[in-house]
């Protein structure tokens, strides 16, 4: 755990210690911590019931989701990827992916299905969704790249982990520091799948 408490002031600052942590990993430690990630997911009942699971395609140092994907698409269930509103700033549509799915870089080069000739799903009928994150605690608390894109298409859940779509961040366990300052906006993490763990955060 990185002990970089609520006092940091600047989320910035934190979040640029957090990536070049997360930057340093090998590629080798990078593909352990994947394998070790999915192995967490599978055994929870609520990964395994999920039909529709959104996930991401890793940049930066985050945990690679694909062999996710790989999985879920052996058990017959639905995969889909964010993808930017045309129309709304910091909200995302959710889109079918799957092994034959074109992808187009967006704005921002993160490459994406075309929302216009793939089926989209609304954020809320979604079973699960898998998001990436700079760091995280045990308490729900996510800090992400700062674009406010989850906390937007997801504020329907403000104050509630508990309930569809779960909401689970995955995290190498370097990424975990011991609290983090919540904002107004900030939507909470039912848990946090991690190459070491898998935390459960939403109350029992």
């Amino acid at each position: 755990m990185t002990d970089l408490s609520a006092d940091l002031s600047s989320r910035q600052q934190l979040r640029e210690t957090l990536r070049r942590q997360r930057k340093a990993l090998t590629p080798l430690q990078q593909q352990q911590a994947s394998q070790k990630v999915l192995r967490q997911l599978m055994k929870q009942p609520l990964f395994m019931r999920s039909q529709h699971v959104a996930l991401y395609l890793a940049a930066d140092g985050e945990i690679d989701a694909m062999p996710i994907a790989r999985q879920l698409w052996k058990m017959n269930k639905t995969c889909y990827l964010p993808v930017l509103h045309p129309n709304r700033p910091r909200e995302m549509w959710f889109v079918r992916f799957d092994e034959q799915t074109l992808l187009t870089p967006n704005r921002y080069g993160i490459p994406e299905p075309d929302p216009f000739r793939n089926h989209k799903l609304p954020a809320n009928l979604l079973d699960m969704v898998l998001l990436p994150l700079v760091g995280f605690d045990r308490e729900g608390g996510r800090l992400g790249m700062g674009g406010g894109f989850y906390d937007s298409t997801f504020a329907f859940k403000q104050q509630k982990a508990k309930g569809k779509p779960y909401l689970v961040g995955l995290a190498h366990a370097c990424q975990e520091i011991s609290k983090l300052e919540s904002a107004a906006w900030d939507i909470p993490l039912y848990g946090v799948a991690t190459d070491k763990e898998m935390i459960i955060c939403a109350p029992q």
